[in-house]
This record gives structure tokens, C-alpha cells and sequence, in this order.
């Protein structure tokens, strides 16, 4: 055995012993370690099939290096003035309380000064549960925000049947000045959020003794990503490097950050520092996403009212043409029947999927996309959802809890990066991992022990796995999970 700094296990055609086909059969202890050699099946079962869950970042993102402790992000406000106002006075008054997507404070409007971006001169609608009127703005409070109307159709709001209420909707959609007035007395400024993320860092080791090292065994194998061939002995390591794969995906699809006001101490052996988590991609669509429940497959018949609904919250918001939907089995399959529901079915039987079905040949029972007013899904099991030894073992226990899909919008996005100074455009997700030009902690692995080239009085071969990465999640208002 060699010091490797990328130690990756791969078959043999024939049985040689390299270290680059060393794999560990040693599993209760004792194996190859005993008195007579036991007899042996070559071929390995593979009992649960393909094991590894990885491959859905891969599938919508993009990874893309970085030097710092943060990624810093700034995204676009939206372009119109639209608020929720309360009526006064009358009916001649309108006090701003929060924008359209709900948001009260200064982050509202465009002037800080008054918390919203109306001005005097400005045409608005304003309308409630029954009535919308028109209305000319005559002044703006520049302290308390207070906003002065005239109606174009009556002397009031209160007349024209907008009652003095909280809650009423308000729209800005032009101006209107008279001849050789003087220009606009305020100017808007665009408003964006700004977000970050901090990489964490993940660790795994495999080990095995020299004495088990020193006595060979075949095994044939066919591994998850496609090998096939001879591996002497460690095959538990093949097994530890894809159990840490999947851990890369999985940590930045599950993780959160660390609440404000919380600690985790750092137990770790020398550690420094403090343990804050990250925000992972169920983490960012629940805060700052949409989230739909009790609809597709959670309770009884789907049908494309319930689709509806989410076309409707995707029309509030970037309106993103085409979408990926990774789902569980459950919910799938309830897509699948509701798509099948629109067809009237053919004089012979069943004839849906791709519609032409032939008596004499398999019926395709499933849909792998589908076109919904100005939007194209496309549909996808998720194995993670409904692997037994994954999510979908969580799901399984906590119903009210369990994730039964996302959406992903397919496309970049056009964002501000404060480490580089300008605008890019990049996929709405994608993976941060820590690189320079002497260490890339994307994914390092390294030997080390007295097993082959020594580096240490360790009577063991040590293979050590680590990573330091973040996701980024851009525009979460245009995905949505299904709780």
C-alpha cells in the first residue's frame, strides 16, 4: 500500500494485488484470520440494490469554489409599489402596514424615510373584499407615512364603498402631473435582501489493522456507481467513502443553522471555534420559500384544482417557466392518477401514459412530465423520500412532519456576489466547498499508519475523508415543499 491523497478503491479484471483494488473482508472480526480458509461465494449479493442516495445536488446545481468563512448574496426586491394598507380618515388616508408579500418595516418600500415607496402625484388602486376605486395621491406624510387620496370616481374611499378597514390592497400604476409643474419631490431607491451561509466541515476515518491487512482474499464485486471486478480485502472502506458521499448531499439538504440565542458546544478533540450549523435546502424553502400542505396525494384524490394552488403562488413570484419536481412514491403516484384522470380511456382498456398502449404490450402507467397553463413540469422520484433507511424512514413516524417533495426551478439566476463585486448568473442552487491553490476541501482523502509507506507507529491502515462545503439556495420564493 501507497500514501494516496485520493484513495479510491476500484476492481481488478483479474485478481492482482494492487492497492488500488484492496478492499476489507474482515467484518465480525475474523474472516481471512483463521485456521482454515472458509468456503467461500465469490459474488456478493446486492440485497437492497443501489444503496447510495446521492445525485440530486449533481442533478439541479452546480459546485464552485471558494476562499472564505461565508458566502454573502444579495437578491433582488420586487419592481412594483404593491402594499397592505388600512383606511382612515374617512375614507381620504391610507396607512401602509406591509408589502405584498407581507413584510412590515423598513424593508417594505423603497424610501426608509416613510417606509414605502408612494409619492405625491401617483395614481393607485385600492381595493378590499368588495369594491376597487382609483385614486389620486395628494401627499405623503414625509414622518409618519401617511398617504392623502382623492378619489377619481367619488368624493371618498368610505362613498365609493371601501369601508375605514385594515387590510385593504393597494397598487401603484402611474402619475399624473398638470402642465409646467415642478418634477417628483422624493426619489426611490432600489431595495434588495442580502443573505449568507458558512461552509461546515465534515469528517469520516476507516481503519483496519496490519495483521488483517496481511493476508489476502478475493471477493467479486459490482459497486453503486457501476464497477465491476476483484477488490482484496477492504471493501468496508468502499462502503465508509460511499455512506460519506451520500453524507455531503444529505447534510446540505437537511441542515439548519444554529437558532439566535442557542449554543452547541464543540466537544471535538482540540477544536476551536463554535458549532453553527448551516442552512440546507428544506431549511431555506421553509423560511423563505412556499410550503403546501394537505394537497397532491396527502389526502385522498388529487385533482388540478389542487395543482392550481400551487400554480397560483408560483404566479406571485418569479413565475419560473420550467419546474423539477422531486417527490416520494406516494405523491407520484398520485400525480401519475390525476394526469390519467384527464383521459377519457380508450374502447379496449386502459390506455393512458403515453396513450397508445397496444393490447399485446406492457401499459406505461406513469408520466414523466406534463404542461399546466404557462408551465412545464417535470416529475422525478426522489430516492431519498422513499429510501427505508433515510427520509424515508423519518417520514414513516411523523406524518405532520414528513417532506413528500420539492420544487426546483430549472434556470439561473441573475444575483449581486459581494466577494467578486458584480452580478453573476448561477443555477438557483449550488454547492460552495473551501479551495486554494495549495488545499481543496472538497473532498480529501489521505492514508495514513504502517501499513505499506509508514507514516506513523500505527500498526493500522487509517483512510481519512473530509469536506468543507455550503449550499446556496437563490430565489427560495420560487420553490415550494410538500409537507
Amino acid at each position: 500500500m501507497g500514501v494516496s491523497t485520493n484513495f479510491v478503491p476500484t476492481p481488478a479484471p483479474i485478481k492482482q494485488t494492487l492497492a488500488s483494488a484492496y478492499i476489507d473482508f474482515t467484518a465480525n472480526g475474523n474472516g481471512w484470520a483463521q485456521q482454515y480458509l472458509p468456503d467461500l461465494m465469490e459474488q456478493e449479493a446486492e440485497i437492497f440494490g443501489n444503496r447510495t442516495i446521492s445525485g440530486f445536488l449533481s442533478m439541479v446545481g452546480a459546485e464552485e469554489a471558494m476562499t472564505s468563512d461565508q458566502v454573502i448574496w444579495s437578491e433582488q426586491s420586487r419592481l412594483h409599489l404593491a402594499y397592505t394598507v388600512t383606511v382612515g380618515g374617512t375614507g381620504t388616508t391610507l396607512t401602509v402596514t406591509a408589502d405584498a408579500d407581507g413584510i412590515a418595516g423598513t424593508d417594505i418600500g423603497y424610501s426608509t424615510a416613510k417606509d414605502h415607496g408612494v409619492r405625491a402625484g401617483d395614481m393607485m388602486l385600492v381595493a378590499d373584499a368588495d369594491k376597487t376605486a382609483r385614486v389620486f395621491v395628494k401627499s405623503v406624510d414625509s414622518t409618519t407615512g401617511v398617504i392623502t387620496v382623492d378619489c377619481y370616481g367619488d368624493a371618498n374611499l368610505n362613498d365609493i364603498g371601501i369601508a375605514d378597514a385594515a387590510g385593504a390592497r393597494a397598487l401603484v400604476f402611474g402619475s399624473e402631473y398638470v402642465k409646467g409643474a415642478v418634477g417628483r419631490d422624493a426619489v426611490n431607491k432600489p431595495n434588495f435582501s442580502t443573505y449568507t451561509n458558512k461552509p461546515i466541515i465534515l469528517k469520516d476515518k476507516y481503519e483496519i489493522s496490519g495483521s488483517d491487512a496481511s493476508q489476502i482474499g478475493w471477493v467479486e464485486v459490482a459497486g453503486e456507481e457501476g464497477q465491476s471486478g476483484y477488490l482484496w480485502y477492504l471493501k468496508a472502506e468502499g462502503d465508509t467513502r460511499a455512506r460519506f458521499t451520500d453524507y455531503l448531499e444529505m447534510s446540505l439538504v437537511e441542515a439548519e443553522k444554529l437558532a439566535s440565542g442557542e449554543a452547541i458546544a464543540a466537544t471535538q478533540t482540540d477544536a476551536t471555534g463554535a458549532i453553527t450549523g448551516t442552512e440546507g435546502l428544506f431549511a431555506a424553502i421553509e423560511d423563505r420559500g412556499n410550503a403546501a400542505s394537505g394537497i397532491l396525494g396527502d389526502s385522498g384524490a388529487t385533482d388540478l384544482a389542487e395543482f392550481d394552488e400551487i400554480l397560483a403562488e408560483f404566479d406571485k413570484n418569479g413565475a419560473i417557466e420550467e419546474n423539477m419536481m422531486f417527490l416520494n412514491r406516494e405523491t407520484s403516484l398520485a400525480i401519475d392518477d390525476m394526469l390519467a384522470s384527464m383521459n377519457s380511456y380508450g374502447a379496449d382498456g386502459t390506455s393512458y401514459g403515453v396513450f397508445d398502449n397496444e393490447a399485446d404490450m406492457a401499459l406505461n402507467l406513469g408520466f414523466s412530465g406534463f404542461r399546466r397553463g404557462s408551465y412545464d413540469f417535470y416529475k422525478s422520484d426522489w430516492k431519498y423520500l422513499n429510501d427505508y433507511s433515510t427520509r424515508g424512514w423519518i417520514n414513516g413516524i411523523d406524518a405532520a412532519g414528513a417532506i413528500r417533495g420539492v420544487f426546483v426551478p430549472a434556470g439561473v439566476s441573475s444575483v449581486y456576489d459581494q466577494t467578486l463585486g458584480r452580478n453573476l448568473k448561477r443555477p438557483f442552487l449550488h454547492v460552495r466547498y473551501r479551495a486554494s491553490q495549495t488545499d481543496d476541501r472538497r473532498l480529501k482523502t489521505w492514508v495514513t499508519g504502517s501499513v505499506g509507506a509508514v507514516t506513523s507507529d500505527l500498526d493500522a491502515m487509517e483512510v481519512n475523508y473530509l469536506s468543507e462545503r455550503c449550499l446556496v439556495v437563490q430565489g427560495a420564493n420560487n420553490f415550494m415543499i410538500l409537507n
